[in-house]
């Protein structure tokens, strides 16, 4: 799966939604970035700044997007209270929430951190 699809010049992932979220993550491989955003969102239009220069950093990491407000069904899967919230997920196996700051470089250093654990149970 490619993340070179982009939605619009702003765009820099891939859209997912409750329809094709599970099927399109079970049949990654690589690691997958699935970040949750909304239109409106001041802090999730720098994330996606700062992502697009992670996946120029990291050209086989996918990068894809939720939009939390359309997908509330998902949101609520996955517990989203705040956005932007970033999930990864590697070779369709969940590894979990990223915690860390909005820079290319705490990102991939968060990244490959939580690739060294095992995976976990999704919500």
């Amino acid at each position: 799966m490619s993340a070179d699809l982009l939605q619009t010049p702003e765009s820099h992932s891939d859209s997912l939604s409750q329809f094709d979220f599970h099927h399109r993550l079970t049949d990654s491989t690589g690691a997958a970035l699935v970040m949750f955003t909304s239109p409106d969102c001041g802090s999730c239009r720098q994330l996606r700044q700062v992502m697009h220069r992670v996946r120029t950093a990291q050209s086989g990491w996918q990068l894809l997007e939720v939009d939390a407000q359309r997908d509330l069904a998902l949101s609520y899967e996955f517990e989203v209270f705040h956005l932007p919230t970033v999930f990864l997920f590697f070779g369709g196996h969940f590894h979990g929430q990223l915690q860390c700051e909005a820079h290319p470089e705490a990102v991939i250093s968060a990244v490959l951190a939580a690739l060294q654990q095992p995976a976990e149970e999704a919500p």
